[in-house]
């Protein structure tokens, strides 16, 4: 049995970062600072209870109580003229407060204006389908329930959209490797040979930053492409050039010989 790891980071660190990049903080600027967000913020306000709300980077951006989601979006489409939900999804707050955030994008082409609502719901908690609102949730709250584990209620087919029905855990959630865990590595395996078969194929090869550029099932070797499956030799290739013969003209080819680390951002 190999030794227990514990997985509650495995998303916290990645394998290529830029470690001059510092991460951008948006302005929160006050709802009365936009007519037309003030007017809807004010018929929102007249019948729901709004725990927060400001404009950002050009939306307004609206906190509400989860058990209101159904009735406001009634309300956003048919007095305030929000006739879009683009896009519905969750965020994983599990490991600082045990929650999630859901949010829903709406937007409105008659103002052309963009609003986006939220509110938070504790681990295990569900949310309230709104497919009778917006056809457009319906695959938009089977893909939270696929990568989440979020259950929307009332929805007519609630089942995982991209996953496989007997795959194990939620890919999406902060607690699942970038890489899969170790069910994902032979759930194809187990699939196509079956369980007696893991000692002689091995698990899958899940890890996207392991090339060998001696393998030629898995990867295509770069300026040495041979049929698949050909027997490895052991030339050795030396890079010194980048680009596809006829390239464009004005971009430099990249050059090995010619690389440089910074050691601040100029």
């Amino acid at each position: 049995m190999r030794a227990y790891t514990d997985k509650q980071n495995a998303q916290a660190k990645a394998y290529h970062s830029d470690r001059f990049y510092k991460s951008p903080q948006l302005a929160k600027d006050k709802v009365s600072t936009d007519e037309i967000f003030s007017a809807d913020l004010k018929s929102l306000e007249e019948n729901f209870e709004i725990s927060e709300s400001y404009i950002q980077k050009g939306q307004m951006v609206l906190f509400i109580k989860p058990n209101d989601i159904k009735a406001v979006m009634k309300h956003l489409r048919d007095e305030l003229e929000y006739d879009f939900l683009s896009e519905m999804s969750a965020i994983d707050f599990l490991a600082k407060s045990n929650q999630f955030e859901i949010f829903y994008q709406m937007l409105s082409i008659k103002k052309r204006k963009r609003l986006r609502v939220k509110f938070f719901i504790d681990n295990g908690e569900a949310v309230e389908s709104i497919c009778d609102i917006f056809n457009s949730a319906n695959w938009a709250e089977r893909e939270m329930f696929d990568m989440f584990g979020i259950v929307a209620n009332n929805h007519p087919f609630m089942k995982r959209l991209l996953m496989p029905d007997d795959w194990e855990g939620y890919p999406l959630l902060k607690t699942y490797p970038l890489i899969g865990d170790e069910s994902a590595q032979w759930y194809e395996i187990d699939l196509i040979f079956g369980k007696e078969h893991r000692a002689v194929v091995g698990p899958e090869i899940r890890d996207t930053k392991r090339v060998d550029q001696k393998d030629t099932t898995q990867f295509a070797r770069v300026g040495s492409e041979v049929p698949y499956g050909t027997k490895a030799s052991n030339e050795k290739t030396n890079f010194s050039e980048f680009q596809e013969d006829g390239g464009v003209p004005f971009i430099t080819r990249f050059r090995k010989d010619l690389q440089k680390t910074l050691k601040k951002r100029k």
